[in-house]
């Protein structure tokens, strides 16, 4: 991974661009985004680079530029389950678990090439403390992120294997054809044969 600021990076005024365009920072004055823009560091990632380590306590926030991220848990045994998606202008965050003063129950990793911009969550709690129209809108889209979660979970249990890829594709159609067959078929708790026979009867 390459890391700099966003006053070094060749591509500056094209980040700034895709700042001011991220959902949790649209509505940021140029002042205040300029305020935040120094505590910001700019990640350059390869598939399958690691933003966040699961179990760890050293918490980052993180908006999505460019590429696609994932949200994984990986269990004792080293299998893993994917928990969500996150595009560009979207986030990452483990802020629940810096709130609660608990390890980070996920890992954040790069699906594909991508690009981000992050900066230490106490750095951003401070900031939102300064900005409380923020983090209203930032603790909301954090809830929104958790019941999303806890709908997919549920959908895994209820809903036969087309019903889920479906969901997908109607939830996340502007994913739907730039998520790698296996890691979409991980996602929905399929294997990736299935989801080719799926598609080869047309259930799909």
């Amino acid at each position: 991974m390459i890391s700099t600021s966003i006053d070094t990076h060749p591509e500056r005024n094209v980040i700034r661009v895709e700042l001011r365009e991220n959902a949790v920072l649209k509505e940021m004055t140029d002042a205040e985004r300029s305020e935040l823009e120094r505590h910001l560091v700019i990640v350059d990632g390869a598939k399958g680079d690691h933003l966040l380590h699961q179990g760890v306590h050293e918490m980052e926030q993180y908006f999505v530029l460019d590429g696609v991220l994932k949200r994984v848990v990986t269990n004792a045994e080293g299998k893993e389950m994917i928990l969500r998606f996150a595009d560009a202008r979207d986030m990452e965050t483990s802020y629940a678990a810096w709130r609660m003063n608990t390890a980070t129950p996920y890992s954040i990793v790069c699906l594909t090439k991508a690009r981000v911009a992050k900066l230490p969550m106490p750095t951003w709690v401070t900031f939102m403390d300064r900005h409380p129209k923020f983090k209203a809108s930032f603790e909301y889209q954090v809830m929104g992120l958790m019941s999303e979660i806890m709908a997919h979970t549920i959908t895994l249990h209820l809903l036969d294997a087309p019903g889920r890829v479906h969901r997908f594709e109607r939830k996340h159609p502007e994913l739907a054809d730039r998520i790698p067959k296996k890691e979409l078929a991980a996602y929905l708790n399929l294997s990736a044969e299935t989801l080719s026979r799926l598609k080869q009867r047309g259930k799909i």
